[in-house]
């Protein structure tokens, strides 16, 4: 029985797209369309700083993505920059993390974050939530200096746990972010909120959920 339960943040926890949600009237008709540049450019960012060896941190990726999604769309006013970024670092959890986190730890599971934000973002996301000591841990790839997908990323859950990678059960929405914890050897949930295609078939999620809710079930 899997006892350990590590999630992704952004996109599984927490909505990447609840900061440009909130200024919506300040960025115009093109909000969705920029916020989805955002996060689109954001992990390209991670994953060609990875695979360069030129690690920086998470939020310069993020003011540099969003510098390029605005411009896409004709520009934003700076003060509201300014509010997008400030937003981003207090985005809101999906409805059902709380009730799900909530019962893996009635269940005694070990519940931990494995994320590539920086640690005070991460920080500051959890407490603006109100998730505040739902986690055992808070992992971010500042301990190995690299981002997901790279392995030793993965690895920093099973060092910390001191336990091997079937023991761990890994939950994200991003498809590449679970076919890397599987290739690793993880059990992995890919939480596909938009009904997207499958795009790893040859290395498969061992479940897939549109949202968080059934995980509960799914550790019984």
């Amino acid at each position: 029985m899997i006892q350990h339960y590590v999630f992704d943040a952004y996109g599984t926890l927490f909505d990447v797209h609840s900061a440009a949600s909130r200024y919506k009237d300040q960025i115009g008709p093109n909000w969705e369309r920029m916020s989805q540049l955002w996060r689109t450019k954001h992990l390209e960012y991670t994953w060609i700083h990875a695979q360069t060896g030129r690690h920086t941190s998470f939020r310069t990726l993020a003011e540099r993505s969003l510098d390029y999604a605005s411009t896409i769309i004709g520009g934003v006013p700076a003060a509201t920059r300014v509010n997008l970024m400030q937003a981003y670092e207090t985005l809101s959890a999906y409805p059902e993390v709380p009730a799900v986190l909530a019962a893996l730890k009635k269940k005694g599971a070990t519940v931990a974050i494995l994320t590539n934000g920086d640690p005070d973002m991460i920080g500051a996301a959890v407490t603006s939530a109100g998730l505040d000591g739902m986690f055992d841990a808070v992992i971010t790839v500042h301990e190995v200096g690299v981002f997901k997908p790279n392995m030793r990323v993965y690895k920093l859950m099973t060092d910390r746990f001191g336990v091997a990678p079937s023991d761990v059960s890994f939950q994200s929405s991003n498809r590449w972010d679970a076919a890397g914890a599987q290739v690793f050897g993880c059990r992995t949930v890919w939480v596909n909120r938009t009904g997207a295609p499958d795009e790893y078939p040859d290395m498969p999620a061992h479940h897939i959920l549109s949202d968080l809710k059934p995980l509960a079930e799914l550790a019984a």
